[in-house]
């Protein structure tokens, strides 16, 4: 995935990635704790929130898509997948809860061949 196919001059395109994704605007709104509206006004889209976690969002698919074999299987990992040592609580469930950073740094051990 490059990250380039989602960015305009106005930020990361929400319809490019659900395109991408196989999914709709609403559902990634919600996956990533936002408001419909968030990922189809124009001026929510350009949003400071906004763009920071569809960009938070596409930097954890990005690290997890070659391990996983596809980004549609990493976006399923992203919203299902509890992780070890965060009292099961999924990387968007983190993500939604400002905790990125700490889904970066389980891949950081894990992808460098350490224990969750």
């Amino acid at each position: 995935m490059q990250l380039q196919n989602f960015a305009t001059d106005e930020g990361f395109s929400p319809g490019a990635v659900a395109t991408e994704l196989k999914t709709t605007r609403a559902e990634i709104a919600g996956t990533l704790g936002l408001s419909r509206d968030a990922l189809t006004r124009a001026s929510r889209v350009v949003a400071p929130k906004t763009q920071m976690r569809l960009r938070q969002m596409l930097e954890i698919l990005n690290r997890v898509e070659a391990e996983l074999g596809s980004l549609l299987v990493a976006y399923a990992w992203f919203r299902s997948e509890p992780l070890p040592g965060f009292a099961g609580m999924t990387p968007c469930q983190l993500l939604r809860d400002g905790k990125a950073e700490m889904v970066h740094a389980y891949l950081d051990q894990v992808l460098d061949g350490g224990y969750a």
